[in-house]
């Protein structure tokens, strides 16, 4: 069992293709949204938040997420856009992007610089 939130979208499919819809799911109020692409082999991220909620969404490729909340550590690798990862303000989070990868992320407030913490969590 993972320590961490993966949310299963709601997907209707027929010979058209799919259609996922977002509707009332993310436990926060969507106030800012941005996609990352054309990092195809880099690793982004490699922080955490004071405030901030994130929600994670592959539309295209795959993107492993590597979590770790101070308690647990772990790898998930986002590879269908009905999935949705929670990055809670605790969360590290560091994106590697495979190739052709599109990342939508869905955030609780606005861009702040101040509310990132560039510090990972001590291991022992």
């Amino acid at each position: 069992m993972s320590a961490f939130t993966l949310l299963t979208l709601k997907t209707m499919t027929d010979g058209r293709g799919a259609l996922t819809v977002m509707d009332g799911i993310l436990p926060f109020p969507v106030v800012r949204s941005f996609w990352i692409y054309g990092a195809d082999g880099y690793t982004r991220g490699g922080h955490r938040h004071h405030q901030t909620r994130q929600a994670l969404v592959a539309l295209s490729g795959s993107v492993m997420v590597l979590m770790d909340d101070g308690k647990a550590r772990e790898e998930i690798t986002l590879s269908s856009p009905d999935q949705c990862l929670l990055v809670e303000p605790r969360d590290w989070h560091e994106m590697t992007f495979g190739p052709g990868s599109i990342l939508l992320v869905f955030a609780s407030r606005g861009y702040d610089k101040d509310d990132y913490i560039d510090t990972p969590y001590e291991r022992l």
